[in-house]
Formats: C-alpha cells, structure tokens, sequence
C-alpha cells in the first residue's frame, strides 16, 4: 500500500474515532477495499489513534491538567481526596485497567481472530441496537461529578469492549454511562477522558513493538506517521463536531448506520465480494 492509502486510512481513523461507529472496524473494512484488499493490522490501528488522542489531548487541555495538577497535589496532601477534580484523575486510573488487563490477556487474538469480518459485522448490528436502547431508555439525569468507583469500573470495562473491532470505543463507553443514567455529554465527555491512557499505552506499546519486532506490517514508518498526523487533525475537528451535535439530538443516526453497515458488510462476505 502507498502514501494516498494510508492517507485515505487516516482520515477514515479521524472521521469515526470519535463517533459511535468504531473506528477499527471502519479501518478493517476500508483497508480490504483499498488497492491490494489487505487488512492495515492491528499496529497500524493502535499507532493512528495517537494522531487521534493527541485531538483529545488539544480539546481537553484545560481540564486534563487540572486534573492531573490537582491529582498530585492531593497525592502529597495538599488537597483531600474528596476534590472532584482528585476522584475524577482515581475513577480514569480505575477505568483503564480492565482493558489494560484484557488487552493484554488477549493480544494475540486482537491481533487476528477478533479482526474477522464477519465479527466486525455482528458487533456493529449488536451493540448498535445496545446503544439505541441505552439512548431511548437512560434517565440521562446524572452528571460527571456524580460518577462512583462502580460506575468507573463499569466503564472500564465497556470499553474493554472496544478490542473486538467494531464494537467502538466510544460507542462502548457511551453506551454504558447512557445505561447508567447520565446524560449524553456527561457519558461521551468521560468516555473520550478515560480513553486517553489506554490508547496512549496501546499505540506507543506498538511503536516500541514494531521498532525491535519487525513485522509484515502493511504499512512502513512513514506511511503511518503520515496517516497518524491525518488522523489528529480530522480527529480534532469531528470532536467539536460531536460534542455539539450529542448537546442537542440523539444517537439515533448513529444506531441506524451502524445497523446498516453492518448488514451490509454481511452481505458482502456471504455473496464473496469481501473475504472475512
């Protein structure tokens, strides 16, 4: 594959990281389409979603370092534990071990059963419709500042999910903070927060991998680099994007497309136009 793929592949991880779609099964599935139909790997995945988490890094700038500032603080006593600010940097350190945990229980099956596209199907359909019901039903009531220790671990582990392509990290997430009863910005606001150590520790884990391990990777260093700085800039723009649009409408557009997708990739590998 060549520089305007990977380029194609960088604005696919930037158009859908952020939104309800998964963005691994986008990337999957578009990799098979480009040129020589071949998947871009599991690597290429985790390394994009830097460009990606840098946007989140850039959007949420002020209350990432407040978080952080005031974490540390507390650490050495200078401010109680009890500080929304402190609970909230010890609910993402909780929320990320279980697919730090899972991630790494399961990396050789990320890295190739779970990346079937008849998976990536099913995923999207099923936890598309989860996603619509959480929506309907969801008292949408409570805000961040009421999250709990269950509740971040709740989360934790919906996106935990988000390892099997095509369930979306934010699509998971969101899904169980709606499910939860917080209202959509509370519920996407927290789930793009608790994203950035995973994806951070998973991308720079596949630079440091793929720098001592070479492997047939689709893509060389600088395609990737190229469709990551892509994927940043397109990420950061659909983030305002959707932080607006989930103020005001509902995730329904994104349930129907989901649905659709999926039954039409289904229909693509039953007819043998993709192959799984």
């Amino acid at each position: 594959m060549n520089f305007l793929e990977a380029i194609v592949l960088g604005l696919v991880q930037g158009l859908t990281e952020f939104l309800p779609i998964s963005s691994s099964a986008h990337l999957r599935i578009v990799g098979e389409l480009l040129g020589t139909g071949e998947d871009p790997g599991a690597a290429f995945t985790a390394i994009t979603q830097l460009g990606t988490e840098t946007a989140v890094l850039i959007y949420f700038w002020h209350d990432i370092t407040r978080i952080i500032g005031r974490w540390c603080r507390a650490l050495v006593g200078r401010l109680p534990q009890s500080d929304p600010d402190v609970r909230m940097g010890w609910f993402i350190i909780v929320g990320s071990l279980p697919i730090a945990v899972l991630g790494l229980l399961f990396q050789d099956q990320i890295e190739t059963t779970l990346r079937s596209l008849w998976i990536v199907a099913f995923t999207l359909i099923g936890f598309g419709i989860l996603l619509g019901l959480a929506d309907a039903l969801g008292s949408k009531r409570r805000q961040l500042k009421e999250l709990t220790w269950g509740h971040a671990l709740i989360y934790g582990l919906a996106q935990s999910l988000a390892l099997i392509p095509g369930v979306s990290r934010s699509g998971g997430t969101i899904t169980a903070g709606l499910a939860l009863g917080y209202d959509r910005r509370a519920a996407a606001r927290y789930a793009f927060l608790l994203a950035i150590p995973a994806v951070f520790a998973s991308g720079l884990f596949q630079v440091y991998k793929s720098a001592n391990e070479p492997t047939a990777e689709v893509f060389g260093p600088a395609e990737t680099i190229v469709a990551t700085i892509v994927a940043g800039v397109v990420g950061f723009v659909v983030i305002a994007f959707f932080m607006s649009y989930i103020s005001k409408r509902s995730y329904l557009p994104f349930v129907i497309y989901r649905v659709l997708l999926g039954v039409a990739l289904i229909i693509l590998l039953s007819t043998g136009v993709l192959l799984p």
